[in-house]
């Protein structure tokens, strides 16, 4: 896709520019064809996802696996997303986004069914490589289709793209609930990638028949440079909105990967009610997500981004130590409530201000988290308690909610 004329996106509402009054008139309706295919993207990433979380269990006892092994394996996909999402940054400048989201939606959808087929922790490591490479290009695939389509429609929509992952997750967790005790893992995770298979089919038609929406570039660029080229102040607000998609995503990370094991082994639910657990989890994130446009334009966004973060980590550090299965759960929804609209709104501010290797800076810092996390997570579980290691997620959170102050400042 050709680079177009620099647009403006409204996730920085309180600010203009004689960009942002040039941007073409949006020819399509506000749930026209393009946002629907793109939403049905980011869902179908949420489900094969969570059809994938709801199944660790299982795949832990296939391979045999302490917590900290298990937490290395893990952090084999943490390390396939970060590798490949410098790198479809790229491609999306140069091929376009929306091609490149239908190539990496379709890697994962192949890649989903592989883990149920490794018998070892290095062959789990092994086939999570793939599994992150699918999934860390189709995020930043996706988030740039969307910040050009933020921009075009001009309303800060980016939750509501988000809220389709988060709904996907949903529905992925509770058929995996549903289904945990009478389907095998390889059945359950093979239905799942031709699911994502023909889901990703379809969208792709009517997303790549779409008009395409301008593109976004960066918002400052150093003169004779040409717009791929930033300021160093441009970068380092970007830089700083990473961090904060970087402490969100070390939560959500945690969240998906520890939930059930926390349910199961610490508060003895059974292998349905920590599915439904996570299921929770999910509901209550996309319930955010739903919500998040509104909240952004009543509250201002980095207000929600505050409140989001300090509730986060009430809910986690309730979820965390709670003796009981209903505390757990509810901890593990406020969480989800909080978290929300936090690496949204991060990933969208970002793409405004540096365009799609805007977003794959952010994402790439983002989902460091996810790969920090498994690690973390799993050498604290072994040394002080599942419990304890899962408040580091409490503190993570806490950062979440301050560092938009800074960014707002800059």
């Amino acid at each position: 896709m050709p680079l177009r004329n620099k647009i403006r996106s409204h996730a920085l509402p309180n600010r203009t520019s004689p960009q942002s009054r040039s941007t073409p008139p949006v020819t399509d309706s506000p749930w026209g064809p393009a946002r629907l295919a793109l939403t049905a993207f980011f869902a179908v990433d949420g489900f094969l996802f969570a059809t994938w979380v709801v199944r660790i269990p299982d795949v832990r006892s296939q391979v045999s696996a302490s917590h900290s092994a298990l937490g290395l394996a893990l952090l084999c996909l943490s390390i396939g997303a970060v590798l490949t999402m410098p790198v479809v940054g790229r491609l999306c400048l140069r091929y376009g986004s929306r091609v490149v989201t239908v190539g990496s939606l379709a890697l994962l959808s192949l890649a989903v069914p592989l883990p149920a087929h490794a018998h070892s922790v290095p062959a789990l490591g092994g086939v999570l490589l793939l599994f992150g490479a699918g999934y860390g290009g189709a995020n930043v695939a996706m988030n740039s289709a969307a910040v050009d389509l933020v921009a075009q429609l001009r309303r800060p929509v980016m939750p509501s793209f988000h809220a389709g992952y988060s709904l996907g997750g949903l529905l992925g967790a509770g058929v995996g609930g549903l289904l945990a005790d009478t389907l095998s893992a390889s059945w359950a995770l093979a239905l799942g990638g031709l699911s994502g298979l023909a889901v990703t089919a379809a969208a792709g038609v009517v997303l790549l028949r779409s008009p395409d929406a301008p593109q976004v570039t960066p918002e400052h660029s150093e003169p004779g440079h040409g717009a791929s080229r930033t300021l160093p102040h441009t970068k380092l607000l970007v830089v700083m909105l990473g961090l904060t998609a970087l402490c969100t995503a070390y939560g959500e990370g945690a969240i998906a990967d520890w939930t059930t094991l926390h349910l199961t082994d610490d508060v003895h639910a059974s292998a349905g009610t920590a599915a439904t657990g996570y299921a929770a989890y999910a509901f209550a994130m996309t319930s955010g997500r739903v919500g998040g446009t509104w909240l952004s334009i009543r509250l201002g966004q980095t207000r929600l981004m505050l409140l989001g973060g300090l509730a986060a980590a009430a809910g986690m550090l309730l979820a965390a130590l709670a003796p009981s299965v209903p505390l757990a759960i509810g901890g593990f929804v406020l969480a989800g409530l909080g978290l929300a609209n936090l690496f949204p709104l991060a990933i969208a501010q970002a793409g405004a201000a540096g365009g799609p290797q805007g977003v794959a800076l952010a994402s790439t810092l983002g989902y460091g988290g996810m790969l920090i996390g498994p690690v973390m997570i799993g050498f604290l579980a072994d040394a002080a308690g599942l419990p304890l290691a899962l408040t580091t997620v409490a503190v993570t959170a806490t950062a979440a909610a301050f560092l938009p102050l800074t960014v707002r400042r800059r």
